[in-house]
């Protein structure tokens, strides 16, 4: 076991998600396929990392599944997005239409700003030091 592969995300909707994830964050969909039974098989992650954890962006199926929709994390950030230059991401995400939560602070560990997905689950975009 060296790394984990995928990490589920509940989404709203398939194509909704995946413009999110590649234009307003600047991911790659890796994989789109339609399972034959309504559902799709949704991956995304980072552009440019080649291999380590990507998202699976998992329709949800039933009220229990569309509760949990943007409160995975039980209103705590719960996904971290590590950056190289966050003030060019922060940037562009912002042009993009991402909603910070706060203005960058610069912490003994980075640089970091909360923001929230298109469903309201909070992330950190983080440069370490």
């Amino acid at each position: 076991m060296s790394y984990i592969a995928l990490v589920t995300l509940v989404v709203r909707d398939y194509d909704e998600a995946i413009a999110f994830y590649t234009d307003a964050l600047g991911f790659e969909l890796i994989e789109d396929t339609d399972r034959g039974d309504g559902t799709r098989w949704v991956v995304v992650r980072p552009r440019g990392t080649g291999h380590g954890s990507a998202l699976l962006l998992a329709r949800a199926k039933d009220d229990v599944q569309r509760a949990s929709v943007g409160a995975q994390a039980g209103g705590r950030v719960g996904f971290f997005l590590h950056t190289e230059d966050f003030t060019a991401d922060h940037a562009r995400m912002t042009a993009a239409g991402v909603r910070f939560l706060e203005e960058p602070r610069h912490e003994p560990y980075g640089s970091v700003a909360v923001f929230e997905d298109l469903y309201g689950n909070r992330w950190d975009l983080l440069q370490p030091k």
